[in-house]
């Protein structure tokens, strides 16, 4: 499908508040793998850039101890707001404002080069970040340290205890690239040519032989009817580096995923999905993030859910 007839066929009627409505994010050009990544060796050169902003994605109590020099500690909870829809959901885009006055917090600033890596192996914590950086509108200036923190000692390079001063970056109102959709979205695009959507969530909860959410709000098992399977932890190597544009794509291809479709991407609440979707951006494809996820889908009870293992070519 041309992506220029994709991005005209899934708008709907209604804008989001604050943000225009949702449109598929498309993948960057003219090399979509590019600008997602810099390598070890790019940020060992430009480490003391007077614009780079450095985002470290781990666990807080290790931060102090070790992290790449000028790091600044990044949680979800900082670059994301909970129960925006009444619906007791879990990790939600935050208001346009809200969203600005956070990333400044951060010290992000008009024309910073933001990089955000992670310390151990928080891989989807870090993508949720950097996609949300995407949303912001700063996607063009905003990357994922391949193989994190890891990647960069194995090079040799030195971590610091040294926590650098609390700055406030100067921001302008954003210009948000509204791609997160809904439910009643969702369901329209059961189906429908060129477009695939993705559970990124481990097999098992796929299949149904597990169920997520909490003891007092299980999910229903299974998924959402029609998805294909794409598990997150799938994506990278034993080094959590990303994996080759071969092997993510015979990845995508083996789920049934036509090379030029619309990625929708979903999991539990809208984290594990965005590993799979930054996945699916390196490939081309423009996506689409379910940010209710199944969170909100299995509570829907009138919302199609099957179960089973994936089925690429029905």
């Amino acid at each position: 499908m041309p992506l220029l007839f994709a991005l005209a066929l899934f708008a709907p009627s209604a804008a989001v508040s604050q943000v225009s409505a949702p449109q598929p994010l498309p993948p960057a050009a003219p090399d979509p793998r590019g600008p997602l990544f810099v390598s070890v060796e790019w940020l060992a050169l430009h480490l003391r850039d007077p614009n780079l902003v450095l985002l470290h994605v781990g666990d807080p109590a290790a931060y102090p101890a070790a992290h790449i020099p000028g790091a600044r500690l990044v949680t979800l909870a900082d670059i994301s707001v909970g129960d925006r829809t009444g619906r007791g959901l879990t990790l939600e885009m935050p208001s346009a404002d809200t969203l600005r006055a956070r990333l400044a917090a951060l010290g992000i600033a008009d024309g910073s080069r933001v990089v955000v890596y992670y310390g151990k192996d928080w891989v989807s914590p870090t993508t949720r970040v950097h996609l949300t950086l995407a949303y912001a509108g700063l996607g063009d200036h905003a990357s994922i340290l391949d193989g994190g923190m890891d990647a960069w000692t194995a090079a040799g390079h030195p971590t610091t205890a040294e926590v650098p001063a609390a700055v406030v970056g100067a921001l302008s109102p954003l210009r948000v690239q509204n791609f997160v959709v809904d439910a009643a979205y969702v369901q329209s695009m059961i189906g429908r040519p060129g477009v695939s959507i993705v559970d990124a969530r481990d097999t098992a909860f796929y299949s149904g032989s597990r169920s997520g959410g909490s003891p007092s709000a299980p999910h229903r098992a299974g998924h959402i009817a029609g998805a294909r399977s794409v598990p997150f932890s799938t994506l990278t190597d034993a080094s959590l580096r990303i994996k080759s544009p071969a092997e993510l794509a015979a990845a995508f291809t083996a789920a049934g995923i036509g090379p030029r479709d619309v990625v929708i991407g979903y999991c539990h609440i809208g984290q594990q999905a965005t590993a799979m979707l930054t996945a699916a951006r390196a490939l081309g494809h423009p996506i689409l993030l379910y940010d209710g996820s199944y969170q909100d889908w299995s509570a829907r009870s009138e919302l199609p859910v099957e179960t089973g293992a994936s089925k690429p070519n029905d």
